[in-house]
Protein backbone atom coordinates (compact mmCIF):
# COMPACT_ATOMS: atom_id res chain seq x y z
CA UNK A 1 0.00 0.00 0.00
CA UNK A 2 1.78 3.23 -0.95
CA UNK A 3 1.61 6.33 1.70
CA UNK A 4 1.22 9.65 0.28
CA UNK A 5 3.30 12.08 2.12
CA UNK A 6 1.71 15.42 2.63
CA UNK A 7 4.76 18.12 2.53
CA UNK A 8 4.95 20.43 5.46
CA UNK A 9 3.73 23.80 4.64
CA UNK A 10 6.27 26.38 4.21
CA UNK A 11 7.11 28.39 6.45
CA UNK A 12 5.97 32.38 5.73
CA UNK A 13 8.14 34.80 4.47
CA UNK A 14 10.08 36.65 6.15
CA UNK A 15 7.81 40.23 4.63
CA UNK A 16 4.55 37.63 6.01
CA UNK A 17 6.32 38.04 9.46
CA UNK A 18 7.03 41.89 9.45
CA UNK A 19 5.10 43.83 8.27
CA UNK A 20 1.63 43.21 10.02
CA UNK A 21 3.71 44.17 13.94
CA UNK A 22 5.37 46.93 11.29
CA UNK A 23 1.71 48.20 10.85
CA UNK A 24 0.96 47.61 14.33
CA UNK A 25 3.66 49.30 15.90
CA UNK A 26 3.03 52.24 13.47
CA UNK A 27 -0.45 52.59 14.16
CA UNK A 28 0.46 52.60 18.09
CA UNK A 29 2.97 55.25 17.57
CA UNK A 30 0.68 57.47 16.04
CA UNK A 31 -1.72 56.96 18.33
CA UNK A 32 0.27 57.76 21.00
CA UNK A 33 1.12 60.95 19.24
CA UNK A 34 -2.23 61.58 18.82
CA UNK A 35 -3.26 61.38 22.50
CA UNK A 36 -0.29 63.34 23.43
CA UNK A 37 -1.02 65.97 21.18
CA UNK A 38 -4.68 66.05 22.47
CA UNK A 39 -3.46 65.53 25.81
CA UNK A 40 -0.82 69.08 25.26
CA UNK A 41 -3.46 71.46 23.32
CA UNK A 42 -7.08 70.82 24.35
CA UNK A 43 -6.46 72.23 27.59
CA UNK A 44 -4.80 74.83 25.99
CA UNK A 45 -7.12 75.79 24.05
CA UNK A 46 -9.67 75.12 26.17
CA UNK A 47 -8.29 77.83 28.10
CA UNK A 48 -7.19 80.66 25.74
CA UNK A 49 -10.11 82.30 25.98
CA UNK A 50 -10.79 86.41 24.01
CA UNK A 51 -9.67 88.06 27.34
CA UNK A 52 -5.91 86.93 26.61
CA UNK A 53 -5.51 89.80 23.83
CA UNK A 54 -5.89 92.04 26.44
CA UNK A 55 -1.80 91.34 26.43
CA UNK A 56 -1.51 92.39 22.40
CA UNK A 57 -3.84 95.19 22.96
CA UNK A 58 -1.51 96.80 25.40
CA UNK A 59 1.41 95.64 23.04
CA UNK A 60 0.09 97.23 20.45
CA UNK A 61 -0.93 100.59 22.17
CA UNK A 62 2.53 100.75 22.89
CA UNK A 63 4.06 99.83 19.66
CA UNK A 64 1.92 102.36 18.03
CA UNK A 65 2.74 105.23 20.71
CA UNK A 66 6.71 104.63 19.67
CA UNK A 67 5.96 104.51 16.10
CA UNK A 68 4.24 108.02 16.84
CA UNK A 69 7.05 109.78 18.95
CA UNK A 70 9.72 108.55 16.70
CA UNK A 71 8.67 111.04 14.14
CA UNK A 72 7.61 114.36 15.65
CA UNK A 73 6.48 116.79 13.54
CA UNK A 74 8.63 119.96 12.28
CA UNK A 75 6.81 122.25 14.93
CA UNK A 76 7.65 119.81 17.97
CA UNK A 77 8.69 121.04 20.73
CA UNK A 78 11.86 120.16 22.44
CA UNK A 79 11.06 117.58 24.69
CA UNK A 80 8.85 115.59 21.64
CA UNK A 81 11.97 116.24 19.66
CA UNK A 82 14.28 114.54 22.64
CA UNK A 83 11.55 111.40 22.50
CA UNK A 84 12.41 111.14 19.01
CA UNK A 85 15.84 109.75 19.45
CA UNK A 86 14.55 106.19 20.14
CA UNK A 87 16.46 103.52 18.31
CA UNK A 88 14.65 102.23 15.27
CA UNK A 89 15.89 98.72 16.39
CA UNK A 90 14.46 98.91 19.14
CA UNK A 91 10.73 100.04 17.62
CA UNK A 92 11.37 97.24 15.53
CA UNK A 93 12.01 94.97 17.73
CA UNK A 94 8.94 95.84 20.09
CA UNK A 95 6.91 95.65 16.78
CA UNK A 96 8.00 92.30 15.98
CA UNK A 97 7.77 91.20 19.63
CA UNK A 98 3.83 92.30 19.65
CA UNK A 99 3.13 90.72 15.61
CA UNK A 100 4.75 87.52 17.12
CA UNK A 101 2.29 87.38 20.45
CA UNK A 102 -0.65 88.39 18.49
CA UNK A 103 -0.13 86.10 15.88
CA UNK A 104 0.32 83.03 17.81
CA UNK A 105 -2.88 84.02 20.08
CA UNK A 106 -5.04 84.40 16.88
CA UNK A 107 -3.87 80.59 15.88
CA UNK A 108 -4.82 79.21 18.83
CA UNK A 109 -8.23 81.23 19.07
CA UNK A 110 -9.07 80.27 15.50
CA UNK A 111 -8.16 76.77 16.45
CA UNK A 112 -10.49 77.17 19.74
CA UNK A 113 -13.53 78.37 17.29
CA UNK A 114 -12.93 75.21 15.52
CA UNK A 115 -12.42 72.87 17.86
CA UNK A 116 -14.38 73.95 21.31
CA UNK A 117 -16.92 76.51 19.27
CA UNK A 118 -19.58 75.74 22.58
CA UNK A 119 -17.05 77.51 24.85
CA UNK A 120 -16.67 80.22 22.12
CA UNK A 121 -20.68 80.68 22.29
CA UNK A 122 -20.72 80.54 25.90
CA UNK A 123 -18.17 83.85 25.63
CA UNK A 124 -20.75 85.62 23.17
CA UNK A 125 -23.46 84.95 26.00
CA UNK A 126 -21.28 86.42 28.36
CA UNK A 127 -21.77 89.98 29.15
CA UNK A 128 -17.66 90.43 29.97
CA UNK A 129 -16.40 88.22 27.43
CA UNK A 130 -18.50 89.33 24.40
CA UNK A 131 -16.60 92.44 24.65
CA UNK A 132 -13.66 91.02 24.42
CA UNK A 133 -14.20 89.53 21.03
CA UNK A 134 -13.10 93.34 19.67
CA UNK A 135 -9.90 92.43 21.18
CA UNK A 136 -8.29 90.84 18.03
CA UNK A 137 -9.57 93.12 15.67
CA UNK A 138 -8.23 95.85 17.82
CA UNK A 139 -4.77 94.77 17.98
CA UNK A 140 -4.52 93.89 14.35
CA UNK A 141 -5.72 97.48 13.46
CA UNK A 142 -3.25 99.06 15.62
CA UNK A 143 -0.53 96.98 14.63
CA UNK A 144 -0.49 97.52 10.97
CA UNK A 145 -0.98 101.35 11.13
CA UNK A 146 2.32 101.42 13.19
CA UNK A 147 4.00 98.82 10.77
CA UNK A 148 7.14 99.80 9.38
CA UNK A 149 6.90 97.95 6.32
CA UNK A 150 3.63 98.79 5.23
CA UNK A 151 2.20 102.67 3.39
CA UNK A 152 -1.75 103.48 4.36
CA UNK A 153 -1.99 103.70 0.41
CA UNK A 154 -1.03 100.27 -0.54
CA UNK A 155 -3.30 97.37 -1.27
CA UNK A 156 -2.21 95.14 0.57
CA UNK A 157 -2.87 98.16 3.52
CA UNK A 158 -6.90 98.61 2.24
CA UNK A 159 -7.31 94.32 2.02
CA UNK A 160 -6.53 94.09 6.09
CA UNK A 161 -8.34 97.14 6.87
CA UNK A 162 -11.18 95.12 5.60
CA UNK A 163 -10.42 91.57 7.19
CA UNK A 164 -10.21 93.43 10.42
CA UNK A 165 -12.91 96.08 10.42
CA UNK A 166 -15.58 93.23 8.99
CA UNK A 167 -15.51 91.27 12.54
CA UNK A 168 -16.11 94.89 14.23
CA UNK A 169 -19.09 95.98 11.95
CA UNK A 170 -20.32 92.46 12.44
CA UNK A 171 -20.48 92.36 16.28
CA UNK A 172 -21.13 96.31 16.40
CA UNK A 173 -25.16 95.48 14.53
CA UNK A 174 -25.72 91.93 16.71
CA UNK A 175 -24.49 93.26 20.07
CA UNK A 176 -26.35 97.06 18.75
CA UNK A 177 -29.38 94.77 17.53
CA UNK A 178 -29.65 92.86 20.63
CA UNK A 179 -29.63 96.05 22.94
CA UNK A 180 -32.53 97.28 21.04
CA UNK A 181 -34.35 94.64 20.13
CA UNK A 182 -34.02 91.83 22.93
CA UNK A 183 -35.11 92.74 26.51
CA UNK A 184 -32.92 90.22 28.49
CA UNK A 185 -30.04 91.56 26.36
CA UNK A 186 -30.44 95.98 26.92
CA UNK A 187 -27.35 98.00 27.83
CA UNK A 188 -28.33 98.74 31.42
CA UNK A 189 -28.45 95.27 32.66
CA UNK A 190 -25.64 94.37 30.63
CA UNK A 191 -23.37 97.43 30.72
CA UNK A 192 -19.43 97.09 32.15
CA UNK A 193 -16.66 99.04 31.88
CA UNK A 194 -15.52 96.31 29.06
CA UNK A 195 -17.93 97.42 26.84
CA UNK A 196 -16.55 100.45 26.06
CA UNK A 197 -13.86 97.89 23.63
CA UNK A 198 -16.59 98.29 21.15
CA UNK A 199 -16.12 102.16 20.37
CA UNK A 200 -12.72 101.80 20.85
CA UNK A 201 -12.95 99.23 18.18
CA UNK A 202 -14.78 101.97 15.93
CA UNK A 203 -12.13 104.54 16.99
CA UNK A 204 -9.50 102.39 15.64
CA UNK A 205 -10.81 101.35 12.58
CA UNK A 206 -11.85 105.06 11.84
CA UNK A 207 -8.35 106.35 12.69
CA UNK A 208 -7.36 103.55 9.78
CA UNK A 209 -9.79 104.71 7.17
CA UNK A 210 -8.75 108.48 7.88
CA UNK A 211 -5.04 107.16 7.35
CA UNK A 212 -5.90 105.87 3.71
CA UNK A 213 -7.74 108.95 2.55
CA UNK A 214 -11.24 107.42 3.30
CA UNK A 215 -12.99 110.26 5.24
CA UNK A 216 -16.60 109.13 4.58
CA UNK A 217 -15.56 105.63 5.94
CA UNK A 218 -13.46 107.31 8.72
CA UNK A 219 -16.54 109.63 9.69
CA UNK A 220 -19.23 106.96 9.62
CA UNK A 221 -17.44 104.43 11.78
CA UNK A 222 -16.37 107.24 14.32
CA UNK A 223 -20.11 108.98 14.23
CA UNK A 224 -21.16 105.11 15.44
CA UNK A 225 -18.40 104.99 17.94
CA UNK A 226 -18.82 108.33 19.78
CA UNK A 227 -22.93 107.99 20.01
CA UNK A 228 -22.21 104.44 21.42
CA UNK A 229 -19.36 105.78 23.47
CA UNK A 230 -21.85 108.48 25.25
CA UNK A 231 -24.44 106.20 25.83
CA UNK A 232 -22.26 103.53 27.68
CA UNK A 233 -20.52 105.86 29.38
CA UNK A 234 -23.95 107.61 31.14
CA UNK A 235 -24.81 104.37 31.92
CA UNK A 236 -21.52 103.29 33.40
CA UNK A 237 -21.96 106.53 35.34
CA UNK A 238 -25.45 106.21 36.88
CA UNK A 239 -25.21 102.01 38.07
CA UNK A 240 -21.26 102.55 38.88
CA UNK A 241 -21.95 102.45 42.59
CA UNK A 242 -24.05 99.25 42.20
CA UNK A 243 -22.19 97.81 39.21
CA UNK A 244 -20.83 94.26 41.18
CA UNK A 245 -21.06 91.97 38.26
CA UNK A 246 -17.50 92.50 37.14
CA UNK A 247 -15.24 90.00 39.00
CA UNK A 248 -12.04 90.69 40.85
CA UNK A 249 -9.41 90.35 38.59
CA UNK A 250 -11.26 92.12 35.56
CA UNK A 251 -10.54 95.42 37.98
CA UNK A 252 -8.17 96.82 35.69
CA UNK A 253 -10.44 97.01 32.84
CA UNK A 254 -11.35 100.26 34.36
CA UNK A 255 -8.88 102.10 33.16
CA UNK A 256 -10.74 101.35 29.62
CA UNK A 257 -12.42 104.51 30.91
CA UNK A 258 -9.20 106.50 29.36
CA UNK A 259 -8.58 104.21 26.13
CA UNK A 260 -12.12 104.98 24.33
CA UNK A 261 -11.58 109.44 24.62
CA UNK A 262 -7.81 109.05 23.85
CA UNK A 263 -8.42 106.96 20.68
CA UNK A 264 -11.21 109.31 19.94
CA UNK A 265 -8.96 112.13 20.12
CA UNK A 266 -6.29 110.54 17.58
CA UNK A 267 -8.73 109.18 15.52
CA UNK A 268 -10.71 112.99 14.88
CA UNK A 269 -6.99 114.23 14.73
CA UNK A 270 -6.44 111.76 11.67
CA UNK A 271 -9.75 112.84 10.31
CA UNK A 272 -9.88 116.53 10.40
CA UNK A 273 -5.63 116.52 9.38
CA UNK A 274 -5.37 118.53 12.51
CA UNK A 275 -4.92 118.21 16.54
CA UNK A 276 -8.22 120.99 16.33
CA UNK A 277 -10.33 121.65 19.73
CA UNK A 278 -12.30 119.01 19.17
CA UNK A 279 -9.63 115.99 19.80
CA UNK A 280 -8.03 118.38 22.42
CA UNK A 281 -11.72 117.96 24.35
CA UNK A 282 -11.23 114.00 24.31
CA UNK A 283 -7.36 114.25 25.03
CA UNK A 284 -8.17 116.30 28.22
CA UNK A 285 -11.40 114.32 28.90
CA UNK A 286 -8.84 111.30 29.02
CA UNK A 287 -6.86 113.19 31.39
CA UNK A 288 -9.00 113.83 33.82
CA UNK A 289 -10.52 110.13 33.36
CA UNK A 290 -7.09 108.90 34.27
CA UNK A 291 -6.29 111.47 37.32
CA UNK A 292 -9.57 109.89 38.54
CA UNK A 293 -8.77 106.57 38.54
CA UNK A 294 -5.04 106.83 39.94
Amino acid sequence: MTTTVTPPASPPSQTELTVAPTIIVIHSDHKGILIATKALFFPLLSRCHAGYFRITLSLCCQTLLWNTLKDPPENAHVYRRILGLFPTAAFILLWSLSLFILASLSILYILRCALFSNMVKNEYLNDIGVNYLFAPSISWLLLIQSTPFLTPKTAWYLLLWWVFVAPILVLDVKIYGQWFMKGKGILSTMANPASQLSAVGNFVGARAAAQMGWKESAMVMFAVGMVHYVVVFVTLYQRMSENTRLPTMLRPVMFLFIAAPSMASLAWDSISGTFDVSSKMLFYLSLFLFLSLV
